[in-house]
């Protein structure tokens, strides 16, 4: 049976895959301590499940009309943009899609060619360079220094960018390493993107999980033209807990928008109803749920990157954001006679029953991805083991 070339290519999501083989280890009775997860260990908020479970008693289970998003939905994302982000869009500048990375994916589709080149900064989210693939264009992949926590300098932005260069993706906070680009630093990256004939996918899906007062800011807000060449992305999955619930959002130039709406009505036929109502209501109801999980993630987060960084031949990069730590490793290979992430990872996995997220499935195979996203208690068994494992 023939499979097409742009699958056999693809890679398998490295995230999910660790994720799975943890599962599997725990479903055959092994006691596994999984640092593998990209999503929050906290339960949906009540209020947010009742507001779905309301929406369905009341016949809210029909096709989304438009597909593009039910009138609440993108209304409270516009109520959300300019309360939290200074960013004021219409209703028409808005699509709600089938989770964040729908939206990634129709971005890509909607504004790349075969030939044009993404700028994509390492380490990066491991989706980005095979959606860029799919749409037949070619990822540029650039880096900054390991001591600014990679995160890009102007000068080193502006040697990526050619005449084929049609988005830029800018991340911030960063998945996978928890670093955040303060206001100051995303003006000067501006400065170098905002008189450029090229678009700006801003993924600011964690923007509400910042910590140890790390000021952020969204990129389209600096001026009129940054907000003229973004496209902004979200979703529910973090902030709220709600990775399961398959419902985001994007924000952008109405002619965009528009590209991605064609292309939603044409495959996912958009986001479930109900789950756009409970949107709405994370959006527009109380947010101190999201204050506590944030404390909570906080605390975790400091917790782990002191720990990892008191492990001989480990050094890692404060999280300001996000809910992962991405430690250099790379000191501990020779030791424990490993090459690079993928066998640390296996090693780990199999002779200390602890799941990570090998570095190279992000572009950087001196590292490794651990969540933070687990309880206190599991979180220092498993610091426990690694650090047992790496001393033996």
């Amino acid at each position: 049976m023939k499979i097409a070339k742009r699958i056999q290519d693809l890679a398998e999501s490295a995230t999910l895959a660790v994720s799975a083989k943890a599962a599997k280890m725990k479903a055959d009775g092994i006691d596994v301590i999984g640092f593998g997860a990209g999503e929050p260990d906290f339960d949906t908020p009540d209020h947010i499940k009742q507001a779905a479970i309301a929406a369905i008693q009341s016949g809210q289970t029909k096709y989304s009309k438009p597909a593009s998003g039910i009138a609440s939905a993108k209304q409270a994302v516009c109520d959300k943009l300019a309360r939290e982000n200074n960013l004021n869009y219409s209703p028409n500048q808005i699509i709600i899609t089938a989770g964040g990375k729908m939206g990634v994916y129709m971005v890509m589709q909607a504004v790349l060619d075969p030939g044009d080149e993404v700028i994509i900064p390492k380490p990066y989210w491991v989706s980005y360079p095979e959606m860029a693939k799919l749409a037949g264009a070619k990822p540029i992949f650039v880096a900054g220094p390991e001591e600014n926590a990679y995160k890009l300098s102007p000068s080193t932005l502006a040697s990526a960018i050619t005449d084929r260069t049609r988005l830029v993706l800018l991340t911030s906070p960063s998945n996978p390493s928890g670093v955040t680009y303060d206001p100051g630093e995303l003006q000067a990256l501006a400065e170098v993107l905002e008189n450029r004939d090229l678009m700006v996918l801003s993924d600011e899906i964690y923007d509400q999980l910042v910590y140890d007062g790390q000021e952020s800011i969204s990129y389209a807000s600096i001026s009129d033209k940054t907000f003229s060449q973004t496209i902004t992305l979200n979703a529910g999955s973090k902030t709220y807990a709600m990775t399961g619930w398959r419902v985001g959002y994007a924000a952008g130039p109405t002619e965009i928008i528009k590209a991605m709406s064609k292309l939603q009505s044409q495959t996912t036929s958009g986001a479930a109803t109900f789950n756009q109502v409970a949107l709405a209501t994370a959006l527009t109801a109380d947010q101190s749920v999201v204050r506590s999980m944030r404390d909570e993630f906080q605390d975790r987060g400091y917790q782990m990157w002191k720990r990892l960084s008191a492990m001989p031949g480990v050094r890692c990069p404060k999280p300001t954001g996000a809910f992962y730590c991405f430690p250099n490793v790379s000191g501990t290979f020779q030791k424990i006679g490993v090459q690079g992430s993928a066998e640390f990872a296996s090693n780990l996995l199999e002779q200390a029953n602890v799941a990570v997220v090998p570095g190279v499935a992000f572009g950087l195979d001196e590292h490794i991805r651990l969540s933070f996203a687990l309880s206190m208690a599991q979180l220092n068994t498993g610091l426990d083991r690694i650090e047992a494992w790496l001393t033996q």
